[in-house]
């Protein structure tokens, strides 16, 4: 993620944004983790204050949790210690070294004409059978939010389009209610792509 206002907006608000999150994702979470094998080795994109993360290793898997912003991996050091890194999406280089990649709510700050190279960095960092969960929120093209935070606000049908564009073949999208930090009524695009 390269928009300089998003970053700034994380590490300003970095706090603020890790008490936001006060429990795991849950339903989409315990999901993710049924589908892989016991200890999977796992890659957090975008870990926020390591919530989802700490639930991973409690429940006995091997997370690399990482964030591109190095305020929100100093907040996820309080709960994970050095289990945290800092990683820009776009710096992500393994090749079959993970089991699956958790993306809750991070790549959909990644601009539209990046996403397929991301996406595709992703599908080669999985092995054979691994799985991958992103979330999106739904809209109409790329824009920011009342907070300046970028979003790529893919549509249903554009979403599915991109990932087959990076090599995705195997996938499923639901789309859901809910909200963000920001608490408004949001429409979220969950995709589970399978290597």
């Amino acid at each position: 993620m390269t928009d300089d206002d998003t970053l700034r907006f994380y590490a300003d608000n970095a706090a603020t944004y890790a008490l936001h999150r006060t429990r795991p994702t849950g339903e989409r979470l315990r999901s993710f983790l049924a589908a892989l094998p016991a200890a999977a080795r796992i890659l957090e994109l975008g870990c926020g204050n390591g919530m989802d993360a700490e639930h991973m290793l409690a429940q006995g898997f091997d997370v690399d949790a990482t964030d591109g912003t190095p305020e929100l991996v100093a907040e996820a050091q309080t709960r994970l210690g050095a289990r945290t890194r800092v990683m820009r999406f776009e710096q992500l280089d393994a090749e079959a070294e993970y089991d699956g990649v958790w993306a809750c709510a991070s790549l959909l700050h990644v601009p539209t004409t990046d996403l397929p190279n991301i996406l595709a960095r992703v599908r080669r960092a999985i092995r054979p059978g691994g799985v991958f969960v992103a979330s999106f929120k739904a809209g109409s093209g790329e824009g920011r939010d009342g907070i300046g935070r970028y979003y790529n606000y893919p549509t249903a049908e554009g979403l599915t389009a991109v990932y087959r564009t990076a090599g995705w073949t195997d996938m499923a999208l639901e789309t859901t209610m809910g909200s963000g930090f920001d608490a408004l009524p949001t429409q979220w695009l969950w995709m589970t792509a399978q290597r």
